[in-house]
This record gives C-alpha cells, sequence and structure tokens, in this order.
C-alpha cells in the first residue's frame, strides 16, 4: 500500500508572525484606550502650591484691579509651566507618552472647563467684576481637574471635588477673602494632594 501523500499548506494561508504581531497590536492599543493616565505630577503639584501660595501672599495687598488681576494670571501661566514641565517628565519616566490615549482624554476632558473660566475671566474683568474672580476661576478648575480625573488615579477627581467646594464658598464668602481663598485652592490643595500622589503613585 502506498504512503499517503503529504499535505502542502494552502498558499494563502496566514503567516503565524503577522498573525502574531497583528494580535500584539491589538492587545497594546486597546489597553493603551483602557489605560488611565498617571502622568499626573505629585512634587509638580507641590511646587504649584508653593507659588500660588507665594502670590496670594503678594496680592492680598492689592486692590481688586489692574495690577491684581495681572498678578494672578502671571501665575496661572507660572503654575500652568510647572505642572506641563513636571507632567513631561514623569511621562517620560513611567514611559506613558503624552500623545497616548489616556492622555489625549484626559486633555480633552480638562481642558473645556478651563478654556471657559478663561472667556469668563476677560468678559468679567472687562465689567470690573473682579471680586467674583476667585470663586470663578477655583469651581471652573475643579471642574476640569474632576472631568480629567475620571481618565486618571482616583486622588485627582478628589481633589476636583476639593477646589469645587472652596470655590463655591468663595462665591458665598465676603469680597475680602478672595486671595485667602485663591491661597487656600491653589495653594494648600496642590500642596496637599501633590504629596500624597507623589508618595502613592510616583513623581
Amino acid at each position: 500500500m502506498a504512503p499517503a501523500p503529504l499535505r502542502k499548506s494552502a498558499p494563502d494561508a496566514p503567516d503565524l508572525s503577522v498573525r502574531a504581531m497583528d494580535n500584539l497590536r491589538f492587545i497594546r492599543e486597546t489597553m493603551e484606550r483602557a489605560g488611565a493616565f498617571t502622568a499626573v505630577p505629585g512634587w509638580g503639584g507641590v511646587a504649584m502650591g508653593v507659588t500660588a501660595v507665594a502670590t496670594a501672599v503678594l496680592a492680598s495687598g492689592l486692590p481688586y484691579g489692574g495690577w491684581w488681576l495681572r498678578l494672578w494670571l502671571a501665575e496661572a501661566v507660572v503654575g500652568a509651566g510647572i505642572g506641563a514641565l513636571a507632567m513631561g517628565r514623569k511621562a517620560r519616566a513611567h514611559a506613558t507618552p503624552l500623545t497616548s490615549a489616556p492622555a489625549r482624554k484626559f486633555a480633552l476632558a480638562f481642558l473645556p472647563p478651563v478654556v471657559v473660566g478663561a472667556m469668563l475671566t476677560l468678559v468679567l474683568g472687562r465689567m470690573h467684576l473682579y471680586a467674583v474672580l476667585p470663586g470663578l476661576w477655583l469651581v471652573c478648575y475643579g471642574a476640569g481637574v474632576v472631568t480629567g480625573g475620571a481618565m486618571s488615579v482616583p486622588l485627582v477627581p478628589v481633589m476636583g471635588l476639593c477646589f469645587m467646594a472652596i470655590g463655591a464658598a468663595a462665591l458665598l464668602a465676603p469680597a475680602a477673602w478672595g486671595d485667602t481663598f485663591l491661597g487656600l485652592g491653589f495653594g494648600g490643595l496642590h500642596m496637599i494632594f501633590g504629596t500624597f500622589i507623589a508618595r502613592r503613585h510616583g513623581g
């Protein structure tokens, strides 16, 4: 009895290595989409808090108006710069690029409330309603941290809720307390939560 001829592999059968690479790519992309954004800066947040406290002390000696607003806007630029540098450094250390899907989702959720706050600052500043700005800034920033924090570690949205609570108190409190609330919020909360984030989640 003649032996049966060996079966030839189908010419159109996909190469195993190609299939394996496709599967790995799918798994990586799925994990990236589902992952949390962990590059929220801890020690960078502490540094942001220190500059905010210093600004609150300096601004407390100024009446509401142009120079007071300029001082706090300068602090916003400095704080944003510190946060961006610290976030980039932490992202590199943890190999989580700022172009990843979690980072993009964090930015898209965080930025709209902040942009709204900037637009309202322009309008209220033109109307000379400066006393409303401390509460507005804290509430809008807190809202951004809550929405962006939904893509991050659990401490972040909690921090955002605390910002919103202090902002609400600032809106209801006497206007003269504005700098105190800004110091408590942008200063105290950044330092407290930044320390917790740095110790529990690195950097």
